[in-house]
């Protein structure tokens, strides 16, 4: 379906198409189909059940709400033919060259928290997913927090404690708590998509209702690009606390700017770690001086002998770009 879709020339799926997607993920969405005229909408409102919700199908309308291409709430057939023809005639001057593939027929979704869930492709880090309070909240408040994708159990649980408003989704003022596991897997699944296509460029799932009941998707959007991602590097979890433990634990310090002078940074550092009692080697880098507090000083961090643990930098900001630079080719792996 990727594939088809991206031959044509398309950045995204329609909404039938993401449907089945969701479906293949276990991703739960309500009940719909495609109606290609009022009479078809009518029969799927009836076999869905009352009341609905309508939307546009358009492969270049990715903003069915900017276009007037949303109507809920639809209790009767009569309301559902009239919405039909008001939504495609909305599409039709919202975008004149817009392929109207029909009108998607949604079965409501029960109340619940808004909640935002959804994946982007990042420059450095490649696929994460985001998580945050939906609807229009998310633009409002900012309230999201990220993880890499995939994205474990774990991960999903942390992203639920790790905004500002995670409190609403314990419950608040007498009204119940979310299921917890429910929108955690939903976080795992969705991060799960998009690790699995390099073609899927973004997921958008909001609003997702969260509610003690389980979580349901109102609205998916799935873009696509055919630019072959980068393959970074995945770092195990023993190589990630190796190097940790190098600059929570370091047996050797660098101090770049160390000095004699009382009073200066470099000085400070430099006697808070050695009457701090720290093990390790210490080595002092200043180009102007022989030795400082007793001990051997180093024109350059790259005249230091061995690779130290950690790199203190004790300059001038407008110097500290090129001994930075300094510091990586001498393969010291933390600065502070």
């Amino acid at each position: 379906m990727i594939k088809a879709a991206l031959a044509q020339g398309r950045t995204s799926l329609t909404a039938p198409e993401g449907k089945a997607i969701t479906d293949a993920y276990g991703i739960p969405t309500p009940g719909e189909a495609l109606a290609e005229s009022a009479d078809d909408a009518v029969a799927v409102a009836a076999r869905i059940g009352f009341p609905v919700a309508m939307k546009i199908v358009s492969p270049e309308i990715l903003h069915k709400t900017d276009a007037g291409g949303v109507q809920i709430g639809l209790g009767s057939a009569a309301e559902v033919r009239s919405a039909f023809t008001t939504i495609v005639s909305n599409a039709r001057k919202y975008d004149p060259k817009a392929q109207i593939l029909g009108v998607q027929v949604q079965q409501m979704v029960p109340a619940g928290t808004e909640i935002l869930i959804g994946t982007v492709t990042d420059p450095t880090f490649g696929k994460v997913v985001a998580f945050g309070l939906g609807g229009v909240l998310v633009e409002v408040l900012k309230d999201v927090t990220f993880r890499l994708a995939p994205a474990t159990k774990d991960d999903a649980l942390s992203m639920l404690d790790g905004i500002r408003a995670a409190e609403i989704l314990r419950g608040v003022r007498g009204g119940a708590a979310v299921d917890r596991d429910a929108l955690a897997d939903l976080v795992v699944r969705v991060s799960q998509l998009a690790a699995d296509f390099p073609a899927v460029a973004e997921v958008d799932l909001n609003p997702v209702f969260a509610s003690e009941n389980g979580v349901m998707a109102a609205d998916v959007r799935i873009l696509l690009t055919d630019e072959v991602p980068t393959v970074r590097r995945r770092y195990s979890r023993e190589e990630i606390l190796t190097s940790m433990r190098r600059l929570m634990e370091p047996r050797s310090v660098a101090v770049i700017g160390a000095s004699n002078e009382d009073g200066k940074i470099g000085n400070s550092v430099m006697r808070n770690l050695i009457d701090g009692g720290f093990a390790g080697e210490i080595y002092p880098v200043n180009p102007k001086a022989d030795d400082i507090l007793g001990r051997k000083a180093y024109k350059s961090v790259m005249d230091v002998p061995g690779e130290p643990d950690v790199a203190i930098f004790a300059i001038p900001a407008k110097f500290v770009a090129t001994a930075l630079a300094e510091v990586g080719r001498k393969n010291i792996p933390n600065a502070v």
